[in-house]
């Protein structure tokens, strides 16, 4: 644990100190642009390092300081869902996300328990209520013949065949449920992400980090 906090640090240290160069040698639009390039690629902690960093070598009435700090700000509220983000003081594009914010509330994420149940009930009823009929199909094709098969086997106490048609069914049913959940969270997901490129958006904040 030590040593994976160790290399985390030194990383930062290194994207510190690579931002502080870029900010001094090819200027904050750069760095700024460097930055919302790792967002996009998905290296968001990177991304909020060469931010902090390049913020922290600009004065604070310098326009491309606050940028990056409402780009900071921004990245963080999509890491780390909250219905509020902090505001600094005279910062224009927080408080445009802001308004758009009080405008346009953050989805709730939807409960996992309504699918995780009918798919425990029944192999694709997950699927079918949230109107996958075609992962319904696939779930139900993955389970019933195995199913099937262990009653059959069962039937005739055929003991060892019945116990390896059983582990089969078990793990293939328990599948469509963890299949079931995770779509609800990536519905949920890319429900927020969209809330989010809108709050972005509204800022007024140039370029995309998506």
């Amino acid at each position: 644990m030590n040593t994976v906090r160790f290399l985390i640090s030194s990383v930062a240290i290194i994207v510190m100190l690579a931002t502080s160069t870029m900010v001094a040698f090819a200027g904050p639009a750069e760095a700024y642009k460097q930055a919302l390039t790792l967002a996009a690629q998905g290296y968001h902690s990177e991304a909020l390092a060469s931010l902090a960093a390049a913020a922290e070598t600009l004065p604070a009435e310098q326009p491309w300081h606050a940028r990056m700090m409402a780009a900071h700000t921004l990245i963080q509220l999509k890491q780390q869902p909250q219905r509020d983000i902090a505001i600094a003081d005279n910062n224009p594009y927080l408080a445009l996300s802001q308004r758009y914010m009080s405008r346009n509330s953050s989805p709730a994420a939807a409960s996992i328990w309504p699918a995780a149940l009918a798919a425990t009930l029944m192999p694709g009823a997950g699927h079918a209520l949230q109107g996958r009929w075609s992962d319904a199909k696939t779930a139900a094709l993955m389970v019933w013949p195995f199913l099937i098969l262990t009653l059959w086997a069962a039937r005739r106490k055929m003991g060892p065949v019945t116990l390896f048609f059983a582990l089969i069914t078990v793990w293939f049913w328990s599948g469509t449920v963890f299949s079931a959940i995770s779509l609800v969270e990536r519905g949920s997901g890319e429900l927020y992400t969209l809330w989010w490129q809108g709050v972005w958006q509204a800022s007024g904040l140039p370029g995309r980090p998506w």
